[in-house]
């Protein structure tokens, strides 16, 4: 189904509703890629603390790469997942200082945008999201994150069809969404999914976009009397 409004239109639009997001680095590079690696599959209320435990723990990035993996599970036990991540950070931290003879991410500015993508998808555990996140977020270049808000908001809208997966579907909004709106859009539709595109009820009357999405439009039409 083609969208019923145009991104440009919907971007005007969620912003009336919750404000127009600017752009600041959140993190250095380095920090952003350890940041994204604690917030997979886990909430940021969770990950934020634990992020901010390792930090204390190990004030550099340094100290972890000989540190044992015991040490750094502790340190991020509170996130969740920390048998997975503590040595997935680890092996991360490692690679990059094997391949580059420091812990820095800044090189990666100057390299065209899918080069610099598929840098970040050769380290562990690093997929598409994750690279985007850390070119996005840390160096404000226009590589744009799908998570689930996103996702699901997107096929409502009817921007790409609901079996476009996750992962392919970073491919696909990236290339309709104009870079200089892909930051904004990015923010917009994962607050627009959590606060009123709801995977369960979403709370269409109330929601700024409904009068262009076509998941809205089809349940009106779906509900309607016949004859």
């Amino acid at each position: 189904m083609p969208p019923l409004a145009t991104i440009s239109q919907i971007i005007e639009q969620l912003e009336s509703a919750y404000g127009s997001p600017d752009w600041h680095p959140r993190y250095d590079p380095v920090s952003e890629l350890v940041y994204t690696i604690l917030s997979q599959n886990t909430s940021d209320k969770n990950s934020q603390p634990a992020f901010q435990q390792l930090r204390r723990t190990f004030p550099a990035w340094e100290d972890i790469l000989d540190a044992p993996e015991s040490e750094i599970g502790e340190a991020i036990r509170s996130g969740g997942l920390w048998q997975v991540k503590a040595p997935r950070i680890k092996r991360i931290l490692q690679q990059i200082w094997e391949l580059r003879g420091a812990l820095e991410l800044d090189f990666l500015k100057e390299m065209p945008l899918g080069v610099a993508r598929d840098w970040l998808m050769t380290l562990p555990g690093v997929g598409p999201k994750t690279a985007a996140c850390v070119l996005l977020f840390s160096m404000g270049l226009p590589a744009l994150p799908v998570d689930t808000h996103v996702h699901r908001v997107s096929w409502r809208l009817g921007l790409m069809d609901k079996s476009v997966s996750r992962e392919k579907s970073h491919e696909v909004l990236e290339s309709m969404v104009a870079k200089n709106d892909i930051y904004r859009f990015h923010v917009l539709f994962v607050q627009h999914g959590r606060q009123t595109c709801k995977a369960q009820r979403p709370r269409c009357p109330e929601c700024v976009v409904r009068g262009g999405c076509a998941y809205y439009v089809g349940r009106q039409v779906e509900s309607s009397p016949i004859g």
